[in-house]
């Protein structure tokens, strides 16, 4: 049962393909930038915690969706260096779900804001995925 006041925590190792530099040709020419961690792997590392945090307390078939972040990132961390995340569930409203989220590396804080997340039935959403990718979905 998904219940205000889960916590989850994580631990992993930045690695040079999570720096700044590495989404040159994916997103323009990041080439140039400092390497340090990028905020989109930040983002994703959070998204994860909330998800470790929920996802023993789902119903079989269910899993989330991220539907919102909101999230500073205030301090640069370079390669090698651990970096930890907390997910804290604040607020069960219907299917949605929001979390306090946070992430720390040796030197102190390197991030902290919001997430939401959607509960959704698996199979009902690969079902409208489907539909929308064979053009039976109306806009």
């Amino acid at each position: 049962m998904l219940t205000v006041g889960l916590v989850a925590e994580s631990r992993m190792v930045v690695t040079p393909s999570m720096l700044v530099p590495g989404a040159a040709g994916v997103f323009g020419d990041f080439s140039t930038m400092p390497p340090v961690l990028a905020t989109m792997y930040l983002v994703g590392f959070l998204e994860e915690t909330a998800i470790k945090c929920i996802l023993p307390h789902q119903d079989a078939g269910q899993h989330s969706l991220g539907t919102d972040i909101n999230v500073t990132h205030v301090a640069p961390t370079p390669a090698g260096m651990e970096i930890r995340a907390r997910a804290e569930l604040v607020d069960v409203t219907g299917r949605s779900l929001r979390f306090r989220v946070t992430a720390w590396d040796a030197a102190g804080l390197i991030g902290e804001g919001t997430h939401r997340r959607a509960v959704i039935d698996v199979a009902r959403f690969t079902a409208r995925v489907a539909d929308k990718a064979a053009g039976t979905v109306a806009p």
